[in-house]
């Protein structure tokens, strides 16, 4: 998996914290500790590290602003470490904890003193049984080492659910309850918050604090070495689907997607790409455009956290939307009825079309849906649905009539891009087994009905 351009991904994993150490571990956290926080901040801006989670925030800008929050509405800032990782064709954080977690643990003591944060909390899912392990030995080492702020993080698993990801549903699992996603951002009310006390909480994902290590270790200018002036460093992407070789590969910021699909994917009569759920549908004509956060948003897409599911020319794209929003409408809480009733019944109107019973009507019944799914939607879930629907139905509708009026079904054949696991030496991609099972209350088919996730959105 590592690639020429690459400064997260080790040429080999780093079993212990002396092999951590050996390697230059460590140096980051003892310059850190050498400089007043606000100088660690500063550092951080001016080396224009934005957050690798999806929305690319400059994340010195976050730190300051949470602080400035803290200060003046008063509570305990909290900092909340977020490596779920549910986001579908995504698979970089597990690599980035199984590989090097002393680099992860170390960027958030740094983060402890620069932010003045008291306490850390990592959200992982439970089902992430190797890097849980990696995470929770390392962790171990580095308290026993007597870093300063290691005996100050804790490490909670959680459920095996997409909006756990989200951030103000990890800190919800964080104080005990289900992953439902709050209206008030954790900037705003964060950790075990009342109305009376917010409690912000910075939220960061794996990857950004992998690079905070970096760039307290190496400096501001060595960081800016790869990149582009505005998105800054190496970013790490995941690639499968239709391509030669799947993997996780590290590339500097500014590289031509291209160059990352066809070239180092090995992407062949390519079709329709996606960066996770989120975001709006790559299509073939936009592969020369940048890796970097401003030029595929300026393109009307978005790099997500990195993630690219690429389908060629062989997939029904009817296939492939379908596959999409059925995720989005199981992984829905059910909170807000416009998302959880529009993207249920978008799927319903997908599956219609895949076996060769839809009219029209249909289709204009999904644009419809596509169109009020946001309606008071409480996270970016709905918003996401929104972009991915409208997006694929504006570029492949000639596709989309010409499927319903055939009357013919499709093949059906596409798994959810849920990634399991990606061999290193073989680049075969393992997929969630039983997704297909996963029902709209989180349960499975084969088990027991999730009556206690149920009772609980009642409450609510």
């Amino acid at each position: 998996m590592p690639h020429d351009a690459d400064r997260l991904l080790p040429a080999a994993p780093v079993t212990s914290l002396d092999d951590h150490l050996a390697a230059g571990g460590g140096v980051g956290l003892e310059r850190a500790l050498s400089l007043p926080p606000e100088e660690v901040t500063t550092l951080i801006d001016t080396a224009g590290l934005r957050g690798r989670g999806g929305a690319g925030f400059p994340t010195a800008r976050k730190w300051r602003g949470v602080q400035q929050t803290a200060a003046e509405a008063g509570g305990v800032l909290t900092l909340v470490a977020n490596a779920a990782e549910g986001e579908p064709g995504t698979y970089k954080d597990r690599v980035l904890i199984e590989q090097e977690p002393y680099a992860f643990l170390e960027g958030i003591c740094i983060a402890l003193h620069a932010t003045g944060a008291q306490t850390a909390h990592i959200g992982i899912k439970e089902k992430f049984t190797g890097p849980v392990t990696r995470l929770r030995a390392a962790l171990n080492e580095i308290t026993a080492a007597g870093w300063p702020g290691a005996d100050r993080i804790s490490i909670t698993t959680g459920p095996d659910a997409y909006l756990f990801g989200e951030e103000s549903a990890m800190l919800e699992v964080i104080e005990g309850n289900l992953p439902m996603p709050r209206i008030v951002k954790p900037f705003e009310a964060g950790l075990h918050a009342t109305t009376t006390v917010p409690n912000p909480t910075i939220v960061n994902n794996v990857e950004t604090l992998t690079h905070v290590t970096s760039i307290l270790a190496h400096g501001a200018d060595w960081f800016r070495q790869a990149g582009t002036e505005v998105s800054p460093g190496t970013m790490v992407f995941t690639v499968v689907g239709d391509v030669a070789s799947p993997g996780v590969y590290e590339l500097a910021l500014g590289t031509p997607l291209r160059t990352l699909l066809e070239d180092i994917a090995g992407a062949r009569d390519l079709k329709a790409v996606y960066s996770g759920v989120s975001n709006a549908v790559i299509t073939p004509a936009l592969l020369d455009t940048p890796l970097c956060f401003d030029a595929m948003r300026e393109a009307g897409v978005g790099m997500g956290s990195g993630g690219f599911i690429v389908y060629d020319a062989s997939r029904h794209i009817v296939d492939v939307l379908s596959v999409l929003v059925n995720f989005l409408a199981v992984e829905s809480c059910g909170q807000c009825n416009a998302c959880k009733l529009g993207n249920g019944a978008m799927a319903d109107l997908l599956a219609r079309v895949q076996r060769g019973e839809a009219e029209q009507t249909d289709l204009e019944a999904l644009l419809r849906w596509s169109q009020s799914v946001t309606d008071q939607n409480r996270c970016y879930l709905p918003v996401g649905s929104q972009l991915l629907v409208g997006s694929t139905a504006a570029a492949f509708v000639d596709e989309l009539v010409a499927t319903v009026a055939s009357g013919s079904p499709t093949p059906a054949d596409l798994p959810t891009p849920l990634i399991e696991a990606i061999d290193e030496d073989t680049g075969e991609v393992r997929y969630h087994p039983r997704y297909h099972l996963k029902q709209s209350d989180w349960s499975y088919a084969d088990e027991e009905p999730g009556a206690l996730r149920l009772e609980a959105l009642r409450e609510r």
